[in-house]
């Protein structure tokens, strides 16, 4: 079951899209707390919020998330729980592009997951 959801979910695995539209780098905290001021970060079967106050909270293939973020060097930094799987500590890299917010994993360097502004 941690496989599958670490192929679904945040912060993040999967779904690679065309590069026709650049996405931009969020370097800057404040930059990426008005981008997710009282929005929902969807894709399917995942629903998840980003509280200003390091808070993370939602679902997941009908399961329980939630976790703590920071803001490190220029990256999102998270500690995440799927249910009562831990599923760690990572830092990734943000970038957006319109209503669509993407969290690449390894401070960039791996799997990204792209995620809807709602």
């Amino acid at each position: 079951m941690r496989v599958i959801f670490t192929t679904l979910v945040i912060f993040g695995f999967l779904h690679a899209q065309s590069a026709t539209a650049e996405f931009s780098i969020v370097s800057q905290r404040d930059e990426f707390l008005k981008i997710i001021n009282g929005k929902k970060l969807e894709r399917p079967l995942i629903k998840l919020q980003v509280s200003d106050i390091g808070q993370i909270s939602g679902r997941a293939l009908a399961i329980g998330v939630r976790g703590t973020w920071s803001w490190q060097k220029g990256y999102f930094c998270r500690d995440l729980f799927w249910g009562k799987k831990e599923l760690g500590y990572n830092c990734q890299q943000v970038s957006f592009r319109g209503d669509k917010i993407r969290f690449t994993s390894d401070e960039g360097k791996g799997d990204y997951a792209d995620f809807t502004l709602k």
